[in-house]
């Protein structure tokens, strides 16, 4: 099939970053559409969502990041994780999909803008009973709870499984996915959002306000955290002798993030009967099309907390770190 080639001279809106700040370094400007590559789809944006990656993108913290983005200023200037939307053209090498074909994806960055392009081993057909809103919440974060639970915890049905932080983005969706998996599911959420993970299909809901799982009688077979706010031995007790604790992001210090708490972990399961892992991060097609048969199917429902328009991505993630959304927040293009 014969490539496409967009012109660079027309421009599109985008959310833009050319330095490291908090919510107010992000603007709205007019940029170029970008150039489509071989093995590459231009995805004309629908709808995004906001992640914690963006926050870490934004600001530039933990520092470490930086080594990544880039020194002084963030290298790729537009930000944006999640899409979902149409292909507008398809580069050299791309065969399963078609201009106008309803998709979504997961890409590195440039998805708060009217366009994006995805690598082809990135992007899937979107599940056809999700809006566009609704689909571009699913693909990090739902794929981080999947891969969290099911490679990283190695999850089965029968088991006790705690989700700590279970009423945000990955939460919502672990809830769910646990469930679907089998498992019987204890939400650690703040009491205003126990109505929301019990809706999901958590069996059982903590108030982090007025207990701390760590210390209760309870043990579970397999603990998915998505905070770090209990050190590795507080958490160790809330396990079985053999169980799981998976470490999924946290927020760690300003230089080095989680990192020394994930080294830790990872060295401390060298001498004792659980395991405390984290898990490879892998966005792709396999687990894009994994998620839509659930959704598809009911078993796995995307919850929206606001949808923002694009010019207002900025007021998104300021809402998004001071005011502790709870599930996803879309940003409709």
């Amino acid at each position: 099939m014969t490539g496409t080639q967009v012109s660079t001279k027309t421009t599109m809106r985008a959310i833009v970053q050319h330095r490291y700040g908090r919510a107010d370094a992000l603007h709205l400007e007019h940029i170029d559409k970008p150039l489509i590559a071989d093995g590459e789809v231009l995805i004309r944006v629908r709808a995004a969502s906001v992640n914690h990656a963006d926050w870490v993108y934004a600001t530039g913290r933990p520092l470490i990041a930086r080594l990544a983005f880039g020194l002084r200023a963030p290298r790729n200037i537009v930000r944006g994780r999640d899409v979902a939307g149409q292909v507008e053209a398809v580069g050299v090498g791309v065969t399963r999909l078609r201009a106008g074909d309803e998709v979504y994806a997961e890409v590195e960055s440039g998805s708060f803008a009217d366009y994006v392009c995805a690598p082809d081993s990135r992007v899937a057909l979107k599940p056809a009973n999700l809006s566009f809103e609704q689909a571009a919440t699913v693909p990090l974060a739902a794929r981080t709870a999947l891969q969290a639970l099911r490679d990283g915890g190695r999850l089965k049905a029968g088991q006790k499984v705690l989700i700590n932080g279970a009423s945000g983005g990955v939460g919502t969706f672990a809830v769910q996915i646990a469930a679907a998996l089998g498992a019987e599911v204890t939400a650690v959420c703040s009491r205003r959002n126990a109505d929301l993970v019990r809706s999901l299909g958590a069996d059982h809901v903590i108030d982090y306000a007025e207990h701390d799982f760590t210390r209760g009688a309870q043990r579970y077979d397999v603990i998915l955290d998505n905070i770090g706010n209990h050190t590795l031995t507080a958490c160790r007790r809330a396990l079985t002798p053999h169980g799981t604790l998976v470490l999924s992001n946290g927020t760690g210090d300003r230089v080095l993030g989680p990192l020394p708490r994930i080294l830790r972990a990872l060295l401390l399961s060298r001498f004792v009967g659980q395991n405390l892992r984290t898990f490879t991060a892998t966005p792709g097609t396999a687990h894009l099309d994994l998620l839509r048969e659930l959704i598809e199917s009911g078993t796995v429902t995307p919850a929206i907390d606001r949808t923002y328009p694009l010019a207002e991505t900025a007021d998104a993630l300021r809402y998004f770190a001071e005011d502790h959304a709870q599930a996803k927040i879309a940003i409709n293009v």
